[in-house]
């Protein structure tokens, strides 16, 4: 009996020893986390100029797109130029059987020829008090009755031989050698990719800030580090009633020809400048239930503040309420402090 009481009195000593050592070590790890002050680094807010830009999404399109169409009916002879060849204004595309205009233009200029001597001769005899002015009217009209059917012949001949209205490249050719062409049909498509068209569709509420001749920063999907600016060419004066927007349309150059009809593009535009915005970094936000907060420090302690935003450009924000300038906003460590506690400042 005595062996089991005296392993009972030891086992007590135990336990009451053993409990106050972690205890003492407890509240030495607290004092220790109250004293220990968190790394950050720290940035004095102050007055920036920052922009509210809107990005609106377009495609673009070729400066000049013509489709040319045959104004004569016939068999196709000769093509000039193949797709993906540069043409240039004024040269000849292809060439049309147009045999038999070819035969009313020599007869035109046979009845021309004709009406012109017989006009000279009867102008001799006027003038000579031979023939009676009549005479000489009536000469005179069929010589211009002549040149009309003339001109009129002609035309309809030159329409087989269809030339390029534009400088630019040939897109696609819609006939081959010795396919028949009919009158209004497409022959060829020709593009001007010289520069390049965006067409954007604009809110209501922000076409005011849009005006001819604004430069617009771009940014082309396909060539998303380039850095583009066009320049806003119309903007229309009617709203789309489906939509309520306004078209706008900017002008980029495009010398390299590498940006193409098609590609999705931005345009931004600036709707207003706020010279004197307090803002910070987009990074410094902290999401705290639903609530947006920055830290800042202040008398070597971490002190929340939340806030209102409202323009974002970049990777900066504009704080509208909450902060002031000249407040010491934690930029790097601010998601590892909480209200309150101690932090140094790098």
């Amino acid at each position: 009996m005595l062996a089991p009481v005296a392993l009972i009195a030891l086992l007590a000593v135990f336990l009451m020893t053993g409990c106050k050592d972690p205890e003492n070590i407890a509240i030495a790890d607290s004092n220790s986390r109250e004293l220990a002050a968190i790394p950050v680094s720290i940035t004095i807010v102050e007055p920036v100029s920052i922009r509210d830009v809107v990005f609106l999404p377009g495609e673009t399109e070729a400066y000049e797109d013509v489709k040319v169409a045959a104004n004569a009916a016939g068999r196709v002879e000769w093509l000039g130029l193949r797709e993906g060849q540069t043409v240039e204004k004024g040269a000849l595309l292809a060439k049309i059987d147009v045999s038999a205009h070819k035969a009313s233009l020599e007869h035109a200029k046979a009845a021309y020829n004709l009406a012109c001597d017989l006009c000279e001769r009867r102008r001799r005899l006027y003038a000579n008090k031979i023939i009676a002015k009549e005479e000489l009217d009536q000469s005179e009209t069929q010589l211009k009755l002549a040149l009309t059917d003339l001109e009129q012949i002609k035309v309809r001949y030159n329409h087989g031989f269809p030339k390029s209205p534009i400088t630019g490249i040939i897109n696609h050719l819609y006939v081959d050698v010795g396919e028949y062409a009919d009158i209004g049909k497409p022959i060829a498509d020709i593009v001007n990719i010289d520069r390049i068209k965006i067409n954007v569709r604009v809110p209501e509420l922000d076409v005011r800030y849009v005006k001819i001749g604004q430069k617009t920063p771009v940014k082309i999907d396909a060539f998303a580090e380039r850095p583009i600016t066009g320049t806003i060419e119309f903007v229309s004066f009617k709203a789309d009633p489906a939509t309520k927007t306004f078209l706008v349309r900017s002008v980029i150059d495009n010398p390299g020809h590498d940006i193409r009809p098609g590609m999705i593009g931005r345009v931004a535009f600036v709707r207003r400048t706020i010279a004197e915005a307090v803002a910070v970094p987009l990074f410094a936000i902290v999401d705290k239930g639903g609530e947006r907060m920055v830290f800042l420090e202040k008398d070597g302690l971490a002190e929340s503040r939340t806030i209102s935003i409202g323009v974002i450009e970049g990777d900066r924000v504009q704080v509208t309420s909450g902060l002031n300038v000249g407040d010491h906003l934690i930029v790097k460590g601010h998601t590892e402090v909480e209200d309150g506690m101690k932090v140094t400042g790098q």
